[in-house]
């Protein structure tokens, strides 16, 4: 089966070869690109984010193309050929790895504005595979061009550099959500993540809709699915959180921030 990947890699060659253009389209949705990087809303956490005005309308002139992907489809595969950088647009990712012993694990969730695919910047295969979790728009920058685009200009580098850190932070709190927290301190730690990451997107920090399952929430946080639903269970008890299905509202910030704090001091 051909994934998404693949498909957005045929609809780039079609924009920088016209006369494959009248080819069959690939049954990945195309959308067309109303809105440039200069003057997208997400510009401030996505790719631009770190860019001087002038570097950001070099991207404009990027060939890259915006997709859509359904929920449950994969944008990319453990192993498939490095060649795009993907931001979300739109929608939620979970990035999974494949452990040794055939079991899925849940590595990251990806919203609006982040970006998605550099795992495959060093070996030039990706390290993780993407999925939607709902249905979900991707801007595909083809890694090349953007190499083409930053050669020379030292501020474009830096911003690439910049990029790659993100991706070592993030492993590095991942590590140690896992490595020494106990069960509340780990759901408070992504509670209070999620909620400052949907609110400097302008969303509400207080009540919002989980677009992951609690059995990926618990591949994520190294917790059993009992564990994590007993954990939302003991929140609500001590009227930190309401919780009805994915629906969350939590109806005292202090107090879980205090359950992570514990930790921390």
């Amino acid at each position: 089966m051909q994934t998404n990947a693949r498909q957005i890699s045929e609809n780039v060659d079609n924009l920088l070869r016209p006369e494959l253009s009248r080819r069959p389209a690939a049954p990945t949705a195309v959308l067309p690109l109303k809105t440039l990087c200069s003057s997208c809303h997400l510009r401030d956490f996505c790719l631009p984010c770190e860019m001087s005005g002038n570097d950001v309308e070099y991207l404009d002139n990027l060939p890259f193309v915006r997709s859509r992907v359904k929920a449950g489809q994969i944008l990319f595969h453990e192993g498939d050929r490095f060649q795009f950088i993907y931001a979300v647009r739109s929608g939620t990712f979970k990035s999974c790895v494949t452990l040794a012993d055939g079991r899925e694990q849940v590595v990251g969730f990806h919203m609006n504005g982040e970006l998605m695919g550099l795992d495959g910047l060093a070996q030039g295969k990706h390290a993780s595979s993407a999925t939607a979790l709902e249905e979900t728009q991707v801007c595909a920058i083809p890694y090349t061009h953007l190499l083409t685009l930053v050669a020379g200009k030292s501020s474009m580098q830096q911003v690439i550099g910049k990029l790659m850190s993100r991706e070592i932070v993030r492993e590095h709190s991942l590590m140690m959500l896992l490595g020494s927290m106990n069960a509340e301190e780990r759901l408070a730690a992504f509670l209070l993540n999620l909620s400052q990451r949907l609110k400097a997107r302008g969303y509400s920090a207080s009540e919002f809709h989980l677009r992951m399952s609690r059995a990926e929430i618990g591949s994520y946080l190294g917790m059993t699915l009992e564990t994590v639903s007993r954990t939302f269970s003991a929140f609500q008890q001590q009227s930190l959180l309401e919780v009805d299905k994915r629906h969350i509202r939590i109806t005292d910030m202090n107090g879980l921030t205090c359950a992570l704090e514990k930790h921390l001091h």
